[in-house]
């Protein structure tokens, strides 16, 4: 089976994408901050990672793949606008998002985004800890260990995720991470079903009485070519 194409968009330090397994997944990551960008690209060198604007990266190029995941910005959305003083507009970039991928996306989607201060303009399809989503599959309720992320340190926060400690705004960069382990539980729902049709049409299937189908799986994953990365400068930058 070749390789699925990941879009990752506004990836951070890709705590969403830590659990993906490399040899199912072929990732590109858009990630606005080229100091951000490069911490990610430190933590997933495998992955192509761009750096410029995630949102209209997405128009231009969602046809291209397989997945997409999107974490837009939310602190205009977050309950903590009612103790800023200086009000402002709710962006609506994840709105659109979920309205393009909805209408338009043929492959498996989803957006993440918090609970807002407001009722929802668009309903989210599940709700993990204190993550809302919208996507077009179904992702089984699962609960989460959480700690108070407001609160805690880098340290406590990087063994929380298992992620290392960022070289820059440490604190900051681990915060906004989506746990590894969502991370994982939804991109795997996303084919879930797929992964049940290919175990059961393998040949050697039904000679598993103990129900490890974990090499029969392997004849389905063929790892491909190292990617080549190169470093271009313009409109865009790419590793």
């Amino acid at each position: 089976m070749k390789k699925i194409k990941v879009l990752n968009l506004y990836a951070g330090i890709g705590g969403n994408r830590k659990l993906w397994d490399d040899e199912k997944v072929e990732v590109t990551a858009v990630e606005i901050n080229q100091d951000i960008a490069g911490v990610y690209k430190s933590f997933f060198p495998h992955d192509e990672v761009i750096v410029t604007d995630a949102h209209q990266y997405l128009l231009d190029h969602f046809k291209e793949f397989d997945f997409i995941w999107s974490s837009p910005p939310c602190p205009t959305h977050s309950k903590l606008c009612f103790s800023q003083p200086v009000k402002r507009y709710a962006d609506m970039t994840f709105y659109q998002e979920v309205l393009l991928l909805k209408s338009w996306f043929k492959g498996k989607w989803v957006v993440e985004n918090v609970i807002p201060y407001y009722e929802y303009l668009i309903k989210p399809t599940f709700i993990l800890g204190r993550h809302p989503f919208w996507s077009n599959f179904n992702v089984e309720k699962k609960e989460f260990k959480n700690i108070d992320v407001s609160r805690s340190t880098a340290e406590e926060l990087s063994e929380y995720l298992g992620m290392p400690i960022p070289r820059i705004k440490a604190r900051l960069l681990l915060r906004n991470c989506v746990e590894p382990k969502m991370g994982k539980h939804i991109f795997d729902s996303a084919y879930k079903k797929e992964t049940q049709k290919l175990l059961s049409e393998s040949p050697t299937s039904q000679t598993s009485p103990n129900g490890d189908f974990s090499k029969e799986k392997e004849q389905y994953y063929v790892a491909m070519p190292k990617f080549q990365f190169s470093l271009q400068r313009g409109v865009q930058l790419k590793w």
